[in-house]
């Protein structure tokens, strides 16, 4: 059973997640078993060398997590993650695509993965949700 009624409640929900809101992070697609959400990339995401600060995906990343892992049961907060980044973003806009591993009675294992809008793998993330 599904937290949020629709995609925007679940919008409407996470406004306050002002880290990620104020980047520029958006909730695209939200079903009961996936999401996806994306970013377009400015200089302001940008590090020392010219390349997408580390931070910024997975920021991307983790912010889907979230809202998938309050999707199958809210309130739900990290345990653990793992990420990989995997290549440099060569495109203007990266894609986080979220689905549900499982989904046990105290926690969720969420698989995110990050890629540019040119099809470049850029992050692989495996995120445990722990029900509160």
């Amino acid at each position: 059973m599904s937290t949020f009624k629709s995609i925007e409640e679940a919008r409407e929900f996470f406004k306050n997640d002002k880290f990620a809101t104020d980047m520029g992070i958006q909730i695209d697609e939200l079903t009961e078993e996936s999401c996806q959400c994306s970013l377009e990339l400015t200089d302001g995401h940008k590090n020392a060398v010219g390349g997408v600060m580390g931070g910024v995906m997975f920021t991307l990343a983790d912010f889907s997590f979230a809202v998938l892992s309050n999707q199958l049961h809210s309130p739900t907060v990290s345990q653990q993650v793992s990420v990989i980044y995997l290549s440099v973003p060569k495109g203007e806009k990266l894609i986080a695509n979220a689905f549900c591993k499982k989904n046990g009675r105290s926690s969720s294992i969420i698989n995110v993965d990050v890629v540019d809008d040119t099809g470049r793998d850029v992050v692989q993330f495996i995120g445990t949700g722990f029900k509160l």
